[in-house]
C-alpha cells in the first residue's frame, strides 16, 4: 500500500501566544491557550515534530500526540 505524501512539518514562528506550525501549504496556528502543554516547551521540543499519518502530529520529546484536525 502506497505511503501518503507530504513535506515534514516545520515550525516556522514562536510567539507568546502559540506557534505556526506549517503541513505541506497550509500554515496553521497552535495557540497556547488551546494546547497549554506546548506553554513551557523549548524552542528545540516544539520543533522536533513528525507527522506519522496524515492527521498524526507527534512531539517526542515532549511525548505528546496531537491531531491534526483538533
Amino acid at each position: 500500500m502506497p505511503g501518503f505524501a507530504t513535506s515534514a512539518p516545520e515550525v516556522t514562528n514562536v510567539s507568546r501566544h502559540g506557534f505556526w506550525l506549517l503541513l505541506g501549504d497550509e500554515e496553521l496556528l497552535v495557540r497556547f491557550a488551546d494546547f497549554p502543554w506546548f506553554r513551557q516547551a523549548t524552542i528545540d521540543a516544539l520543533t522536533q515534530v513528525e507527522r506519522p499519518s496524515p492527521d498524526h502530529l507527534y512531539w517526542p520529546q515532549l511525548d505528546l500526540d496531537l491531531s491534526v484536525r483538533s
